[in-house]
């Protein structure tokens, strides 16, 4: 009898029939001295040696008439099988036609199609595992055979560094464009350079000898759109003009972004990571990953960008590398033909877009680890660390912004932290968690009434005004005006005699040597505060108008957003602590480590830190984080306060959800995404959740081998089931194996394409030899080779939180439940997802009263 306990197994279909057979062979050659004749007539043609014994004993079966019966059941009755005429032919559905002997498993041809997915549907990753070990074993078999053999093993071995290396290259030269153009656009809002139309602002000035230090900015060659228009650079007639010249271009381009992708690509929308991380875990969706979703999202996200909407640039370049990752392995059938390999390169391109989004490549390696991947092998890791480091090769090359850097936050503090200053970074932890858990609930509100009211269905009109809305609202605000990533550069630099921002005014009016002494008769400056105001503004003004932009139907990353709003405060927090050692240096926190007449406060260090918190409350990221932000700035002294800071807020955001934002937008979006982070603590067991449930119509099965073409047709058109379980009959209702849905629809197309014979009234059988028929009946389609015959199974009383584990380290698409051999019910994915929701709507009512 079949055990209670949970018979999980991995093995392939294939080499179980290919074990099961040439174990059935052994134990009978010695009886039939005839057939060992016809056995060494087999092995003398160089078949293997398991394909001869497979032909041994269809000849030993063709001469007994007991056979053993092949239903898969606890017992094995024996039943005899009157022998047929000649006339009688057996068909399978890979069109392989044979006669009395069967040589058939392991020489069918394969059915084009089986073992592919449907659009919005879950792969099945032992299946795919499986086909790739078998891959692997057939070409190390044949590579001794010719050196074109072993030409070709070599490069299915090198396949994958191949792969990793053009999706590398063509991150890193992406980047570079999309960072050149983006800064181009941006400043084309505010005017234009006459000498040469494709420099931005910056780089018009360089070659001027008319630019003075205090306004090295503005130089003859760079021309506002005021100064083109009406010939006047001051005024307020130009401060009109310029404020509708840059409302103009911001609409223009977020106009021409959302139109982009309504008309070409829908998919190129949004940030792009929550579903990557669903791809990531086993979902196929057709055409997210596809040549025109990359051509449009690397335009439309130039696009976004300079329109000056509150977004960045970094979340969708993880999309665009992805892109390019799935585009670059259909060169290569090792990753083409098997979904589970193809998500190892994914993987690896993730790690890339991160390392040329923020010029980190080894922060790239830990966030493909720590965020998106679903399955990690080690050699993913090799790889991913490979293409990090081509894609920031490349961009290094193309040096996009001008410092010869990667990136364009990279600051040198000159004053070491002190102990004391851990106060105001954990502060900064605790508001970047606040600031996490409030930006999560709220973006969710909202793009949950934009699903849910008429305003979704306008994306277009939504973006418009969005964008109308920030481009009025921030042109007054010099740090709401400019590009995001100037601001966050700007927060980050450290006040010294070469700079001219108006938060360092206070700076270069004590002493250029950053002293002191005589700075009792003068105070800060009207300018800092005047600063510190506008600050304050732009930081409310970034807050609001990120909640309404993320989920924007144009490219939209958060990662730049966040660190912004992180930023902004925690310089606010900066000047405040400064201000504080400068006015009560005397004070027990300060005297002992502040001494008169030298810095020991670093503004810009606060604003790293803050950034860092913001970013940490708002994805729950922590390791990956802290080497993306010291690989960022160049800041690896001041690790310690990163991870203080971003190690609070995940605490402090964990404290009102454990969800961060991509997990929130998976969610909302109902795509079927196990995360491995949450944990089951509930005692329900597998009979409460499988279904069907006690009010539902039974579960669907098929029989072994008493259906007709035309009965399985019918359970297949009306049902929805992607797979129905196979028993050996009505009576018995146990195990054969599983059978999916669209492997047997295409099966039985394929079959009545190349075969004739196969009628609605043919006979449907999933055993190893057709059933007892009629002379006369029409010849039998036979579905073996499609049938998976060691499907997972658990008892009805196994506690739900062995099968959650089961599903999230195996990728397992459905699961069977039995009771002693007999199939009651299946639990699914999306079983698992709705009985995980329901038991988190049962338990919040409970918190909520308590």
């Amino acid at each position: 009898m079949t055990s209670s306990a949970p018979q999980p197994t991995v093995s392939c279909c294939s080499e179980r029939r290919r074990r099961e057979t040439c174990s059935h062979t052994h134990t009978h050659t010695h009886t039939h001295t005839h057939t060992r004749a016809a056995y060494e007539h087999v092995r003398r043609r160089s078949l293997p040696s398991c394909l001869a014994a497979l032909a041994l004993a269809m000849e030993e079966r063709s001469e007994d008439p007991y056979l053993p019966y092949d239903g898969g059941g606890d017992a094995i009755p024996l039943q005899e099988l009157p022998k047929r005429g000649s006339n009688y032919a057996m068909s399978n559905g890979g069109g392989v036609v044979s006669s009395s002997t069967h040589l058939l498993d392991l020489l069918e041809e394969p059915i084009p199609g089986v073992g592919t997915y449907d659009d919005f549907h879950t792969i099945d990753w032992v299946r795919e595992k499986c086909k790739d070990r078998e891959r692997h074993r057939k070409i190390n078999s044949k590579k001794k055979e010719s050196a074109w053999e072993f030409t070709k093993s070599l490069y299915d071995a090198w396949s994958g560094w191949l792969v990793v290396t053009l999706t590398g290259l063509a991150s890193g030269a992406l980047a570079g464009v999309i960072d050149i153009a983006a800064d181009w656009m941006n400043d084309l809002k505010e005017g234009v350079c006459l000498s040469a139309m494709w420099f931005n602002h910056e780089q018009c000035c360089w070659g001027s000898n008319e630019t003075t230090f205090a306004e090295r900015d503005k130089c003859p060659q760079w021309n506002s759109w005021a100064e083109l228009i009406l010939g006047q650079a001051e005024g307020p007639g130009s401060y009109i003009m310029n404020y509708f010249m840059y409302t103009f271009w911001a609409l223009s381009f977020a106009f021409l972004a959302v139109c982009l992708v309504k008309v070409f690509a829908p998919y190129a929308c949004g940030s792009g990571i929550p579903e990557i991380k669903t791809i990531l875990s086993g979902f196929i969706i057709r055409g997210y990953l596809g040549k025109w979703t990359l051509m449009i999202k690397t335009i439309t996200l130039v696009l976004a960008v300079a329109s000056g909407l509150s977004l960045g640039k970094e979340g969708p370049l993880v999309h665009v590398a992805c892109c390019c990752g799935n585009i670059f392995s259909y060169l290569f059938p090792k990753y083409s033909k098997n979904e589970a390999k193809k998500r190892e390169v994914l993987s690896a391109a993730s790690a890339a877009g991160v390392s040329v989004a923020f010029g980190a490549p080894i922060g790239g390696v830990l966030f493909s680890l720590e965020e998106v991947s679903y399955y990690f092998p080690l050699k993913t890791l090799w790889r991913s660390f490979f293409a990090a480091l081509v894609a920031a090769f490349v961009l290094r090359s193309i040096n996009p912004f001008g410092n010869s850097r990667l990136v364009l936050f990279y600051v040198e503090y000159h004053t070491p932290w002190y102990l004391f200053e851990l106060v105001p970074f954990i502060l900064l932890g605790v508001f970047g968690g606040l600031w996490g858990a409030f930006f999560i609930r709220a973006n969710i509100a909202w793009c949950r009434r934009r699903k849910s009211t008429r305003f979704g269905k306008y994306p277009v009109l939504e973006v418009i005004t969005v964008a109308a809305i920030t481009a009025i609202v921030a042109f007054p605000n010099p740090y709401t005006r400019q590009n995001t990533s100037e601001l966050i550069k700007e927060l980050f630099t450290d006040c010294g005699p070469l700079e001219s921002s108006q938060l360092c005014q206070y700076r270069s009016q004590m002493n250029g040597t950053r002293a002191y002494s005589d700075v009792s008769s003068q105070p800060s400056t009207p300018g800092v505060y005047s600063a510190m105001w506008q600050l304050c503004l732009a930081l409310i003004f970034k807050i609001v108008m990120t909640i309404f932009t993320f989920g924007l139907k144009v490219p939209s990353g958060l990662f730049i957003p966040s660190m912004a709003i992180g930023a902004i405060a925690g310089r606010i927090v900066g000047i405040a602590v400064e201000q504080l050692a400068y006015y009560h240096h005397d004070w027990f926190l300060f005297k002992e480590w502040c001494e008169v007449g030298a810095d020991c406060i670093t503004p810009g260090l606060y604003a790293m830190v803050g950034a860092a918190a913001c970013l940490g409350g708002v994805t729950r990221m922590t390791v990956s984080l802290v080497v993306i932000v010291f690989e960022l700035t160049g800041g690896l002294e001041y690790i310690v306060p990163l991870m203080a800071a971003v190690m609070t807020s995940k605490w402090v955001g964990d404290a009102f959800g454990r969800e961060g934002i991509y997990e929130a937008h998976i969610r909302l979006n109902g795509y079927p995404f196990l995360d491995a982070k949450e944990e089951f603590t509930h005692t329900t067991l597998a009979r409460e959740v499988m279904r069907p449930r006690r009010s539902d119509p039974p579960l669907a099965v098929l029989t072994q081998d008493d259906l007709t073409v035309e009965e399985l047709q019918t359970i297949i058109s009306e049902t929805s089931y992607n797979g129905f379980p196979v028993i050996v009959s009505k009576e018995s209702q146990r195990l054969v194996g599983f059978a999916l849905r669209r492997d047997i629809t295409i099966a039985i197309e394929n079959a009545r394409r190349k075969q004739e014979g196969i009628m609605l009234n043919s006979r449907v059988y999933f055993t190893q030899h057709a059933p007892t028929l009629p002379a006369d009946s029409p010849r039998p389609l036979k579905l073996r080779s499609i049938l998976d015959m060691s499907p997972f199974t658990v008892t009805d009383h196994t506690p739900m939180e062995i099968v959650v584990d089961i599903f999230r380290k195996l990728g397992l698409r459905q699961c069977l439940v039995t009771h002693n051999g007999i199939v009651l019910g299946i639990i699914t994915k999306k079983n698992i997802l709705e009985h995980l929701e329901e038991l988190k709507e049962r338990v919040e009512p409970l918190i909520d009263d308590l």
